[in-house]
């Protein structure tokens, strides 16, 4: 028996390597083939002086000196140029290339072929045009080769956004290069919601709305979800994509497009933005601060509004098993006082079993054998001041085999010509699990105005104040849409106007006040459109790939590009309950993430795929008693919570936020993925993220902190204090601002929701 477990861990082991190896190797080629198109500059004689043009308040300076530069410079911006060309290289370059792309229920890879480069510039004017600044000449295979003309033109599109544009000819070239001056100690934040790096310095990373996927780089488990599945996903891969960045120079761009881009960082002088287009159109943002280019941002690509009251003030309980579950889960949070804002039903709708476990119908219509007395039940929910809350995507199913159903909402929108289609004009039916489904096209006005009625007769109709709007990142890449509009020029839009349906369906219906629903797919212009966010399926694990770490790591990034209300599922939601490889919902990482949770806008739980086995906080009752007192917690600085969404609605800058929005300058602050994060300015919070541990390491920049359980009082000098805290479950370790209104208000709320009891003062400074 002995020599048979030896061979099962020396086999397990080699496997381990195997798998590990043929992922590095695939990584290796994949950075091997996103190379740079990086050619010369050369210039007309006529440029040989320098030169400085007027873009509204920017001014660009035109350089000759060693090879020729192109700055750009304001007043907000003290600290040099906002933006600058690298000396004798071209900025501007084009290609023609040939993708071949990879997909699978959501997933997609990128292979691009280029058949032909111009990576060589030519300038031959530098002109005053009009308000702006144009550059013009040619972009060439060899130097002297004049083979693509090109226009390059900036022009200011508000106080302290410069708009630029690079146009070729689009029958020469389909790929667009736009390569710029960084520094090798230059970081880089943003991009959506990143999973694995807060700091994106160093690294390649692609703009793809997409599913984020089973593991993203843990290995074994990547390697063998995709070689089963194709969705382990990769550390860049994720549900917001947004091509936005703030860097640590005060530095910021984004781009205005739909179309696959590409940031190259890997350079230590350089940026990289490759495009699928011949149009490349973009902003600069100049500021002082990160506060003033999130402002600048997000005042263009528009601003989430306020969240109502409602659902900030309680947990969001997510359950499912039909309507005697959730009443005996509601009688067990009553008994202990727990602060409940609604309960989120995602099985209104009914379950199915597939090969994954239980999946829900999606014909989006109550299932009243699941939930019979429906109307009791919201009833006493509303009595309680308790709302309730469903789900639905994009996606339609025929229910035949079903069974009960009273409308089929499939067969009614392929009757009606309102699914996206295949090449061959026929419904794309896209794999999910064992069963297939078709979307809806929102390129298509009528489709999209029918399918707005089915959420307000079917959703709204039963009683529902909100919902999970999900999905909205699986648009195939070669799906036709409304007026021929192919599905890779779309692809990325998908997400937005899916947001923007739901933000109708409440303004029409005249509910768009008082009703939430939350999504996990977006790009750039979805936080205009959407109430709130949620970050997607992590696996309930600690991992900074796809667990608990990572949700931290996306909640933080995403806030820089506009994404100010965001949180995770209370435990995660992707299991896989498998002999050799079992990942499932421990409880320890259960009650640690209620803890995490407990600070963030939203405090919602889930039970995850596979509901019987993972732990739940209803499981048992150390469980229900933690859950009830991180409840608590959460509800105690609801009035901060609330000023902050109203700040978040005017301003941009996320309820949660990164250090280093208020300590931009601190590079112990900037090196930090996930270990701790601000709420607003006046929390500082350390949450446990590895298991078997009762302490965590934190650092607290210059200013005066209060230790949130102790009382105890730091006054910290400019070089910051680092310490080793005690944590103990449910005492996470949280430092607050003192003498603040929010600190006094979530002490004095503490107390009377019965968190601590006593009354003692802040004890003596520590220094």
């Amino acid at each position: 028996m002995k020599r048979l477990a030896w061979r099962i861990v020396l086999a397990t082991t080699a496997l381990v390597l195997v798998c590990c190896t043929i992922a590095a190797f695939n990584a290796g080629i994949r950075h091997w083939q996103g190379r740079q198109v990086r050619g010369q500059l050369s210039f007309d004689a006529n440029l040989q002086n320098p030169l400085t043009l007027q873009a509204g308040s920017f001014q660009i300076v035109w350089s000759p000196d060693q090879g020729g530069t192109i700055s750009v410079l304001h007043a907000d911006h003290p600290g040099g140029a906002v933006w600058e060309t690298i000396t004798d290289c071209a900025f501007a370059g084009a290609a023609f290339g040939d993708e071949t792309i990879t997909e699978h229920r959501g997933m997609f890879s990128f292979r691009d072929r280029i058949c032909k480069r111009y990576p060589h510039q030519h300038i031959t004017q530098v002109r005053q045009e009009g308000a702006g600044v144009a550059i013009t000449g040619f972009l060439e295979t060899t130097p002297s080769s004049r083979d693509v003309a090109y226009t390059f033109t900036l022009q200011e599109q508000a106080s302290g956004r410069l708009g630029f544009t690079l146009e070729v000819d689009e029958t020469t070239a389909n790929r667009t290069y736009l390569t710029y001056r960084s520094t090798h100690d230059e970081d880089f934040f943003g991009f959506g919601a990143q999973f694995t790096h807060f700091n994106l310095k160093g690294r390649r990373v692609p703009i793809f709305v997409m599913e984020q996927g089973i593991g993203r780089g843990r290995q074994p488990l990547t390697f063998l979800v995709d070689l089963v599945a194709k969705a382990g996903g990769a550390w860049h891969t994720s549900y917001i994509s947004v091509p936005h960045y703030i860097t640590s120079a005060m530095c910021s761009l984004f781009l205005e497009t739909h179309a696959y881009a590409v940031f190259d960082m890997r350079k230590p002088d350089s940026v990289q933005v490759s495009l699928f287009s011949s149009t490349m159109k973009g902003s600069i943002l100049a500021g002082d601060s990160p506060a003033t280019l999130i402002s600048r941002y997000t005042k263009a690509t528009g601003r989430m509004r306020p969240l109502p009251d409602w659902i900030l003030e309680g947990a969001v309980i997510g359950v499912q098993g039909g309507t005697e579950k959730v009443r005996h889960v509601w009688e067990s949070l009553q008994q202990h006082q727990t602060p409940v804002a609604a309960f989120w039903l995602q099985d209104w709708v009914g379950q199915r079993r597939t090969v994954v476990g239980k999946q829900l119908w999606w014909n989006w219509e109550l299932d009243r054998d699941h939930y019979p007395h429906w109307e009791d039940l919201v009833a006493d929910w509303k009595a309680a001041d308790i709302r309730v809350m469903t789900y639905i995507n994009p996606f339609l199913i025929d229910p035949s085999a079903k069974g009960q159903y009273e409308r089929n909402l499939f067969q009614e929108a392929a009757d009606k010509g309102f699914l996206v289609k295949n090449t061959e004009g026929n419904p794309y039916l896209v794999k999910n699990t064992d069963f297939s489904a078709a979307m809806v096209d929102l390129a298509q006005p009528a489709a999209r105005d029918w399918m707005k009625a089915v959420i307000a007769d079917q959703v709204i109709g039963v009683g529902a104040s909100g919902w999970m709007a999900d999905f909205g990142e699986a648009l195939p890449y070669d799906a036709v849409l409304n007026g021929n509009i192919p599905g890779n020029a779309y692809h990325n839009q998908y997400p937005e106007a899916w947001a923007q349906l739901n933000r109708e369906v409440i303004e029409e219906t005249g509910t768009g006040d008082d009703f939430v629903f939350f999504m996990r797919s977006g790009y750039r212009e979805s936080p205009r459109y959407s109430t709130l966010f949620w970050l997607g399926d992590q696996m309930v694990t600690w991992d900074r790939h796809d667990g608990m770490k990572s949700a931290v790591t996306g909640l933080l990034s995403s806030g820089l590009s506009g994404f100010v209300f965001n949180h995770s599922d209370i435990g995660g939601y992707t299991a896989i309950n498998l002999p050799v490889f079992p990942y499932v919902r421990d409880k320890e990482l259960l009650l640690r993430w209620m803890e995490l949770n407990a600070f963030s806008v939203i405090f919602r739980t889930h039970e995850g795929i596979a509901p019987e086995a993972n732990h739940q906080f209803y499981s048992d009752e150390e469980s229900l008693a933690h859950f009830s007192r991180c409840a608590r917690i959460y509800a105690a600085w609801a009035p901060y919570r609330k000023e902050l969404v109203q700040e978040a609605a005017a301003t941009g800058m996320p309820v949660v936020r990164h250090p280093f929005l208020h300590y931009p300058r601190d590079k112990k602050i900037r090196a930090m993925n996930y270990e701790q994060f601000l709420v607003g300015d006046a929390f500082m919070v350390v949450p446990v993220l590895d298991e078997d541990s009762n302490s965590v390491h934190c650092y607290l920049p210059e200013g005066q902190w209060v230790h949130l359980w102790s009382k105890k009082e730091y006054h910290v000098g400019r070089e910051g204090l680092e310490m080793r805290v005690d944590a103990p479950l449910g005492k996470p370790a949280v430092f607050c601002k003192p003498e603040t209104a929010a600190t006094a208000s979530f002490l004095e709320n503490l107390r009377k929701l019965g968190v601590f009891e006593n009354n003692t003062g802040l004890a003596p400074t520590q220094k």
